[in-house]
């Protein structure tokens, strides 16, 4: 961590990204406190009220050691995008203070570098015929090129890909060779990759959501049980659709755990596949080393 820390320039922002559970936190922690900064969060899920534990947000602990920005400060109902997270970032980047920007959503992060078409919102009707859609149909209307560029193993990313062509007539695509020029480039930043081992990042995995659950993460789902909406962004914290379903006796205690861990350990394998095709020219941290 020392080393590594030697090298970090402290005049210029830092960008972190990294899989869930790889120590991204610990690691904007030690560069604020040791260099100065202000943490700005670009994950996806931890910007909505409901989830301290689920989303692994900073606790009382951590914000008393560094300043945070864009914690948990959207109502769980709401819907949030990465252009909304880039509005949000917008006067930060241009308020003075020197930025550590931390988070697993790697599309904000190229968004941030390579700048993000200025897409319409999509209209609830339109959302809403996307959530009752199967994805193979929703596929099947996207062009090649579109096809290439997103993550069609990924739901969220084809269905917003859908929701883009029905709302404005265009590919995704097409809107994504219109980008604008970025709000902060990466040559005017330090953009570090923990590089995350499967076999040292799985058994992490495992012990975080244990402890979320000995924590209090079911407590986090059940308060919205009763106005529980699976198609809500909010709602596809890892483990909460899980727990939801023990909660309402469709899985015990212990598959709901089970499920949930290899929801996290694909998701984490999905965030390596967006790291090694889009963030190549960034600097890549073994995770591992940083830990011992």
């Amino acid at each position: 961590m020392l080393n590594l820390l030697k090298t970090i320039d402290p005049d210029r922002p830092v960008l972190i990204a990294g899989p869930t559970a790889s120590g991204k936190s610990s690691l904007a922690l030690a560069i604020a406190e040791t260099q100065g900064g202000t943490i700005v969060n670009a994950d996806a899920l931890q910007v909505f009220d409901c989830w301290q534990l689920l989303s692994a947000r900073p606790d009382a602990q951590d914000l008393a050691r560094a300043p945070h920005l864009l914690y948990g400060h959207i109502p769980y109902e709401q819907h949030y995008s990465t252009g909304h997270w880039l509005r949000e970032i917008t006067p930060l980047l241009a308020g003075g203070d020197r930025l550590i920007v931390v988070g697993g959503t790697g599309l904000n992060f190229t968004a941030l570098t390579e700048g993000l078409a200025d897409i319409p919102t999509t209209p609830d009707h339109i959302r809403a015929r996307a959530n009752a859609m199967p994805l193979a149909k929703m596929l099947a209307a996207l062009d090649e090129e579109t096809r290439a560029r997103i993550d069609t193993a990924n739901p969220a990313r084809v269905r917003r890909a859908w929701e883009v062509l029905t709302t404005t007539g265009k590919q995704i695509a097409q809107w994504q060779n219109e980008t604008p020029p970025p709000l902060l480039p990466l040559s005017e930043a330090t953009g570090l990759v923990l590089d995350s081992p499967k076999e040292w990042l799985s058994p992490r995995i495992e012990l975080r959501f244990d402890l979320m659950l000995k924590g209090g993460a079911l407590e986090e789902v059940r308060a919205l049980e009763a106005n529980w909406d699976p198609a809500r962004p909010s709602s596809k914290a890892i483990g909460a659709p899980e727990l939801m379903a023990h909660l309402r006796s469709e899985l015990s205690l212990s598959e709901a755990r089970d499920r949930s861990i290899i929801a996290s350990r694909q998701y984490a394998k999905r965030q390596r596949t967006w790291f090694n095709a889009r963030m190549k020219d960034w600097t890549w941290v073994k995770a591992d080393a940083l830990s011992t």
